[in-house]
């Protein structure tokens, strides 16, 4: 008999994905690497493993703790999983411009959410950051995640993502387009995968209001480029440790109502109903077209599930209201 002995072992494997409307213009073979057939419904199932199995083996989480952990909602989907079957307390700090929907989807599996305002410093003490790690020096027995700077987060998608799509794709891979947040996903599967083929060239997807794309090309961390931003899940305005640019081959910014316009054509095009960050992930790669060529194998890494934002993008008044559509 085929079973897994718990979700968790359920985690990874998922499916590469050929891309066909929206991706026409486009010479080479665009395949999606399809992370939401994780339990979780996203990329994000397979940090949350590493980093609990890690912080278990070296003693900073102990048997009946309390995670601690700021999310834009996709990690502490992941953690509370793992949480649960585990035996672990959640506690995922959020900020304001997340969705209802991934607030209530946290609680629905256990976990306590704080809700935190967008529009503050990182050094705020109402921010996210901040209220996360205050949260961790208040609570007994708690391990603070801090996926940011927790280098397990870019060694899960080196030990697993990476490895898929290298051999799914038979090694024939040319380029990784990716969205940027933490910096995990492209870090580790950049790592992986230069290690096969160093021709292999690594695209990040940043956001306007993140300092990624203008660092990365010149080495200064402009406060200027930081302004709030709609699209969830990719862009910063901190230098998460793990983003290491040394591996990316470059970056494209992409409009929060390009996203947004980009994530529904995915499910009425593609019939893929998908994140706020795979719409930016498409846009992006439309804009990379003229580094692609005919026989290229092109992968793009779509994160989580349209189901988190059916409130916003997904929603026609919410759409109007922003100014994304007539």
């Amino acid at each position: 008999m085929e079973y897994a002995e718990n979700i968790l072992g359920t985690i990874g494997n998922t499916p590469l994905v050929k891309m066909n409307k929206l991706t026409a213009e486009i010479d080479a073979l665009v395949l999606a690497k399809y992370e939401t057939f994780n339990p979780g419904n996203s990329a994000k199932d397979r940090m949350a493993v590493k980093m609990i199995e890690d912080a278990e083996a070296s003693g900073k989480l102990q048997p009946g703790g309390t995670i601690i952990e700021g999310t834009s909602g996709n990690t502490g989907m992941g953690l509370a999983l793992v949480a649960i079957i585990k035996g672990y307390k959640m506690i995922c700090v959020l900020s304001d411009k997340q969705s209802k929907e991934k607030m209530d989807i946290l609680r629905a599996v256990g976990s306590e959410v704080v809700v935190c305002p967008t529009d503050v410093e990182p050094t705020d003490p109402r921010s996210y950051y901040s209220t996360s790690k205050r949260l961790a020096a208040e609570t007994p027995n708690s391990w603070y995640v801090n996926q940011y700077d927790n280098p397990s987060n870019a060694q899960a998608h080196y030990e697993s993502t990476g490895p898929e799509i290298w051999k799914q794709t038979d090694g024939k891979i040319t380029h990784f387009v990716v969205g940027v947040g933490t910096g995990g996903t492209i870090s580790g599967v950049a790592k992986y995968l230069k290690e096969q083929n160093p021709d292999i060239k690594i695209w990040g997807i940043d956001t306007y209001g993140s300092v990624f794309k203008k660092y990365h090309e010149t080495g200064i961390f402009d406060e200027n480029e930081i302004y709030s931003y709609v699209t969830e899940g990719i862009g910063e305005d901190i230098l998460p440790e793990n983003v290491d640019f040394s591996l990316i081959d470059g970056f494209t910014k992409v409009t929060d109502k390009d996203a947004a316009i980009y994530t529904r054509r995915l499910a009425k095009e593609e019939g893929m109903f998908l994140g706020n960050s795979a719409g930016a992930a498409v846009k992006g790669l439309l804009q990379l077209k003229e580094h692609f060529k005919k026989d290229d194998v092109v992968v793009v890494l779509f994160h989580d599930h349209g189901s988190r934002y059916v409130g916003k993008m997904f929603n026609d008044e919410w759409m109007k209201k922003m100014g994304y559509i007539d």
